[in-house]
């Protein structure tokens, strides 16, 4: 089972790597991290377990997060606010296409990979679309917009090696960027 101590920290070299694809289809030991990366979410966000192993609440895992440079990312949304949930496991996802239209978290973003609180907005696609594999090999292609589209840029910005706060503005972190969605 991963615990925090799995997961390395701002300032690991892993995270400022670009992650190699994948080999489709995956091996028995990218299986079995996919899915260790999701039990790991799911754990995270069941307040009695997380307590237990002192685990930090996670909506979304990349592989470079674990020390495993490679192009995998999980996500585990049960409920995105309007009543759809996401369980993801995705290899080698690229995004294809995005809207112009911005969004942002008001709270800013965290990082479990990141422990201390840094203040600004990250601005992300409002509506992205995400070609990748499942971890059965089969192609995925999703449509995601507003916090699920935001969590999923968040990961796969990881497998490129950047972090969320590359994205704050340094002269105005706190400030909207025009036409911008709050989400």
């Amino acid at each position: 089972m991963l615990t925090m101590k799995d997961i390395i920290r701002d300032g690991h070299p892993t995270l400022r790597e670009k992650a190699k694809d994948v080999e489709v289809p995956l091996s028995n030991e990218d299986r079995e991290t996919l899915k260790a990366m999701r039990t790991f979410l799911i754990n995270s966000q069941d307040e009695e377990t997380a307590n237990k192993y002192g685990l930090r609440s996670g909506v979304g895992l990349a592989a470079p997060q674990i020390n495993i440079s490679k192009k995998m990312i999980a996500v585990y949304l049960p409920d995105d606010g309007e009543g759809k949930s996401y369980d993801l496991m995705l290899v080698n996802p690229k995004i294809m296409s995005h809207s112009i239209q911005e969004a942002y978290l008001p709270t800013g973003e965290g990082c479990l990979s990141v422990d201390e609180n840094i203040p600004g907005l990250v601005h992300r696609k409002y509506r992205i679309t995400v070609k990748a594999k499942d971890i059965d090999g089969n192609d995925v292609k999703l449509r995601l917009k507003g916090y699920p589209a935001v969590v999923v840029q968040h990961e796969i910005d990881h497998i490129n090696g950047i972090m969320f706060y590359d994205h704050i503005d340094s002269e105005h972190p706190l400030q909207p960027h025009e036409d911008a969605v709050e989400v």
